[in-house]
């Protein structure tokens, strides 16, 4: 007996009917819109369908400019996913990034997500969830967390991965490269999208690395590869042919139809550090040039140096806390003779300052050395005393001489926006969270008072809520709020 159709039965079987028949083009894509709240430009379609229609490829790169929209594109292709029942999804992007990629599934899309890392992974166990990669969410993750699970990740046959930021894998194909040998293991056989607005840019090798991620066997081994693109009497018009079956870029000058761009334009301010700052440059320099140093982590040296170099460029106030963990450190070395572990006094600077992950290089998935180590307990005051002289120093500086220039430069590019009768708008990038928190109070204290917001990879303080709030309020149901690009 078959009763009656309601209305709403109705319209649900003529959508899975519709997922059904809409096999190719843009009948197919349309599907993925249904839910979806975006304002789309020719070339997103474009290049959605370029990485939907290729059922025989293991995976294509999305290449286009900054700004002409991959997150979305990517959407497009989740959304369609999902639409087709297919939703063992996963994204692997920059620790950054992954906030950011949630809000736009959920906002632009409605799709479902979860961002999952050590901390999550085990909470979600222990309410019940035996298996958090599959909960019917799409599984947002960072590299380094992706590359430590590969053992759960590999036995998870998922309909599609995205990489974004897929750059910083252009080594994946070196055996020293260890998260991108971690990875390629991890999602062999997966099909792939990779999202990168620079795929070359230093070496056509990267171009390759980056093809061995998708499939091995795209371009041979790289001697091949080498042999075949990268000499003098090389065919470059085959090099393309070949790209084109998988990478698709776009670029500004080609969407300036559609979209206009604003004009940019530089202004250089030189600076020159004080006595004072060229003096903790120094001493610092001089710290991590020691090898005999306890506060370094000997099998990680060169990366310790490098974050506290970044830290150290960006301003004194924000390589002043991470001289602290490391005084820490030797003071707890002292009490129990026990070395801390390596990585955890660098996850400890990476995430106090909100650093970028990518400095990790590999240093995740390298073994540690820990354990008793023999002590010079006479040496080891001394690099106390010395750690907690630079401090001092450091803390005398006050005002960073950048700092100074940055109100002089500000000051001039007000006068430009002037001119041209621009909003007085500036955005301002620092390297660390600490950099970022000391400007927002220095500029606050030098006429700006209540005319500074900071924002992060979390965007949660009070004022920028507030601000977002009143801007989604303003701009409801434009194409500012959507997104086109």
């Amino acid at each position: 007996m078959i009763e009656q159709l309601t209305p709403f039965h109705a319209k649900y079987f003529a959508h899975e009917l519709s997922i059904l028949h809409a096999n190719n083009g843009v009948d197919r894509l349309s599907q993925s819109l249904f839910d979806a709240s975006v304002d789309l430009n020719p070339h997103q379609i474009d290049a959605a369908l370029f990485a939907i229609d290729n059922p025989l490829t293991k995976g294509v790169v999305l290449a286009d400019e900054v700004g002409l929209g991959k997150t979305i594109e990517a959407g497009l292709v989740l959304c369609q996913y999902w639409a087709e029942r297919k939703r063992k999804l996963l994204i692997i992007c920059p620790a950054s990034l992954r906030r950011q990629w949630a809000t736009e599934l959920l906002e632009k899309f409605n799709l479902p997500s979860r961002v999952l890392d050590a901390k999550t992974f085990n909470q979600l166990q222990k309410q019940g969830i035996y298996n958090p990669l599959n909960n019917k969410e799409i599984v947002i993750m960072s590299y380094h967390y992706a590359a430590r699970l590969e053992d759960k990740l590999v036995a998870e046959m998922w309909d599609l991965v995205v990489i974004d930021e897929a750059h910083k894998l252009r080594n994946a194909h070196r055996e020293s490269n260890k998260m991108g040998q971690a990875l390629k293991r991890t999602l062999d056989g997966r099909k792939k999208l990779l999202l990168t607005a620079t795929p070359l840019q230093n070496s056509l090798m990267e171009l390759y690395g980056m093809s061995t991620l998708i499939d091995e066997h795209i371009f041979g081994d790289h001697k091949a590869f080498r042999k075949q693109f990268m000499q003098a009497d090389s065919d470059r018009g085959e090099l393309k042919e070949r790209l084109a079956g998988f990478m698709k870029r776009t670029l500004r000058k080609n969407v300036l139809e559609y979209i206009k761009y604003t004009e940019r334009k530089a202004i250089t301010i030189p600076f020159y550090p004080s006595e004072q700052e060229q003096e903790l440059y120094d001493r610092v320099q001089l710290l991590l040039e020691r090898e005999d140093s306890y506060a370094l982590p000997k099998r990680h040296r060169h990366l310790t140096g490098l974050i506290l170099r970044k830290l150290l460029s960006s301003s004194t106030k924000a390589v002043i806390n991470n001289l602290q963990i490391l005084k820490l450190r030797l003071e707890q070395l002292k009490k129990d003779g026990q070395q801390t572990d390596d990585l955890d006094i660098i996850q400890q600077i990476i995430t106090d300052d909100d650093l970028e992950d990518d400095i990790y290089e590999d240093a995740e998935l390298a073994e540690v050395d820990s354990g008793k180590v023999e002590l010079n307990l006479k040496a080891l005051d001394s690099e106390i005393a010395e750690l907690e002289a630079i401090i001092a120093k450091a803390k005398l500086i006050g005002i960073d001489t950048k700092s100074k220039e940055l109100l002089q430069g500000l000051d001039k590019g007000f006068e430009q926006l002037a001119e041209m009768g621009a909003a007085r708008k500036v955005i301002i990038f620092t390297e660390s969270m600490r950099t970022q928190q000391y400007l927002a109070q220095f500029l606050e204290s030098n006429g700006y008072a209540d005319k500074v917001v900071t924002f992060s990879g979390t965007n949660n303080t009070p004022k920028a809520t507030q601000i977002y709030q009143q801007w989604r309020e303003e701009y409801q149901g434009s194409s500012r709020v959507t997104g086109s690009a």
